[in-house]
């Protein structure tokens, strides 16, 4: 028996969003597709799930987060992403920038510049720069700039398509409860040392060393004691019922206590 279309339009409004995922290529091979990454690392995401992957692009001092050792995404693998309906996130998320490094990286912005991609940033300004230049990319606030508060994520989302939360803010179930617009914030699947890290020392070194200008590597696990976890999973159901359906995704790195 055929439902009417009004019953099929309310089941179908009584369906949960789909959880969607995006997903860290730190650490893919040269010379492994970006889609065989996918599949061998993260075979269990249905690639229906998988809303973007992130990583890095050609060389730029806009960096943050991680060291830029090496190209992570090549050409060949943005293209797989395009043909796959995949977006490409660029973590463009240094502390420091200037109009003029912005003018410098104007061509990789545009090579990229497509409504399913995405920039990250920690930097304010750059932010603006890029939604005012780019207007088809998705601007996010970074993990990195700490939003703890409701009213610092209400800020940010005024300026930011959406917003990625602290780790440990996953644990805080009255806070998650009653923050709005939970369909502009973004969780995360998983966590490494960042979850237990005390002071988050390390992101703004990272900035200065790739602006690559010398500088020195700081971290604070020698500085503040921390519980060690390793890699943790986080309960995606829970996070779901409270009514958040954007995740983060890490690998693990093989032998330490954090992901990438």
């Amino acid at each position: 028996m055929t439902l009417p279309i009004s019953q099929v339009n309310l089941a179908a409004q009584c369906q949960p969003p789909l959880n969607t995922y995006t997903i860290s290529v730190r650490g893919k091979p040269d010379h492994q597709s970006v889609m065989k990454f996918l599949r061998q690392n993260f075979g269990s995401v249905p690639l229906k799930q998988v809303e973007s992957v992130f990583g890095f692009v050609e060389r730029s001092t806009l960096y943050g987060g991680r060291f830029y050792l090496m190209r992570q995404l090549s050409d060949r693998d943005v293209g797989q992403l395009r043909d796959n309906g995949l977006g490409l996130r660029i973590p463009l998320t240094n502390h420091f920038v200037t109009k003029a490094e912005f003018d410098d990286n104007r061509a990789l912005l545009a090579k990229y510049h497509h409504s399913r991609n995405s920039i990250i940033c920690t930097n304010d300004d750059l932010a603006y720069w890029i939604k005012q230049e780019f207007p088809d990319y998705d601007i996010e606030a970074s993990v990195i700039k700490n939003l703890t508060k409701a009213v610092q994520i209400e800020e940010a989302l005024a300026l930011y398509d959406t917003v990625v939360l602290p780790m440990v803010l996953n644990d805080d179930d009255e806070l998650l409860t009653h923050l709005k617009q939970k369909d502009r914030i973004r969780l995360f699947a998983n966590a490494g040392c960042a979850y237990t890290c005390p002071a988050k020392i390390c992101y703004k070194s990272i900035s200065k060393l790739n602006k690559g200008e010398g500088g020195e590597f700081k971290c604070s696990q020698d500085l503040k004691v921390r519980e060690m976890q390793g890699m943790i999973d986080f309960d995606i159901a829970r996070l779901s019922g409270l009514g958040f359906h954007k995740f983060k995704l890490l690998r693990a790195r093989a032998g330490q206590q954090t992901g990438y």
